[in-house]
Formats: C-alpha cells, sequence, structure tokens
C-alpha cells in the first residue's frame, strides 16, 4: 500500500510502501529509495454512553471514539459498539456535567440520539370529510415534496404540506427532517 510520508532524506513528502508493520512502521520512499522508520500515531480513546431512540423506543449502547472529536447537538453520528446494528444517528442532547450543545467526546457522560437510518412519516390525509392519520416508514435521506403523489397504507395522496421538526413548513425535505406531512386523498 502506497501514501504519502515525510522522507527525512528528500525533505519532502513523497509516496512511501510500507516494509513492515508494527510500532514504528518501517517504509521505502518510492522516489529516492531510502527506507526508514515511521512512528504510528496513536489516537486516545473515549468511552461514549450513547441512548438511541428509535420510534418511541430507546436503546443503551457504549462505543469508542477519538477523545478530541467535538461533537454538537444537531451533527450526525454513525453508532457503532460493535455488538449491534451501525444505526446513522442525529445528536438530540449531550451530557457533561450538565447538558450543553457541544462538548469534545472525553467530557461527555451520555450522548442522546435520534436514528435517521430508517424513519416513519407521519402522514394525515383527507378527502374533504374526513382525515386519517397514516406512517411511511422511509430511508432518512428520502426527499418528500409538496405536490408528489405518495402512497401510504395503500392510500394514495398528494402531499399539501411539509412540516419539519423545527416546526418551519418547507416546500421539500428528506424524510429525517420531517416532523408530520398533509395531503389530500386520490
Amino acid at each position: 500500500m502506497q501514501e504519502e510520508i515525510f522522507c527525512p532524506f528528500c525533505d519532502d513528502f513523497t509516496e512511501h510502501v510500507t516494509i513492515k508493520r508494527g510500532r514504528e512502521h518501517l517504509v521505502r520512499c518510492e522516489a529516492c529509495g531510502a527506507v526508514h522508520p515511521v512512528e504510528q500515531e496513536r489516537t486516545r480513546l473515549a468511552s461514549l454512553r450513547v441512548i438511541v431512540s428509535r420510534e418511541g423506543t430507546s436503546q443503551r449502547c457504549q462505543m469508542e471514539i477519538p477523545a478530541d472529536d467535538l461533537l454538537r447537538v444537531g451533527d450526525e453520528l454513525l453508532v457503532d459498539d460493535g455488538v449491534n446494528e451501525v444505526i446513522l444517528s442525529e445528536i438530540t442532547s449531550i451530557e457533561t456535567e450538565r447538558r450543553v450543545e457541544k462538548a469534545q467526546a472525553d467530557e461527555i457522560k451520555t450522548v442522546w440520539v435520534r436514528a435517521v437510518d430508517e424513519v416513519v412519516v407521519k402522514v394525515s390525509v383527507h378527502d374533504k370529510r374526513t382525515t386519517s392519520s397514516h406512517v411511511i416508514r422511509s430511508w432518512g435521506d428520502d426527499p418528500f415534496e409538496v405536490g408528489e403523489v405518495r402512497l401510504a397504507d395503500r392510500t394514495r395522496f398528494r402531499i399539501e404540506k411539509i412540516k419539519l421538526r423545527s416546526g418551519r413548513f418547507v416546500k421539500r425535505a428528506v424524510a429525517k427532517d420531517i416532523l408530520r406531512m398533509w395531503g389530500v386523498k386520490l
């Protein structure tokens, strides 16, 4: 495997080939042919307790990430505790000694997240007389748009309004950001 590494003989970053792996890798410079050791960077890890919410249920996970990573509410986090599935999620809350909007991983006690890889989009569909509630299971990054025709529980409808989790109404959004949609039955 080739990678760019600083060569002390060329006094520049050049392509190198790894000859031997270990605490210090032994590499050969492709430009000058010199062989020299390269110390591998060690990354200090922080152990995080993560509470993952999905459709009204919560799951507790433990995972390790680089200690100097800065996490913010609203950021996406790939939760992988090595035992359960890997879950794409959005950070909803961070606890250090108190609730904060951002913190370095080694300062965090607990992170609350909501799963956004697969989500449920709530839909209210009316036919001028009655309104019925439905759900659409969707990938978090699936787009929805006002005017689009969709199917929910075998009911065809045209999207009339989309409300985001932030409370705003928009013409288009991805599933993970939608709080509720309204539509007219076709």
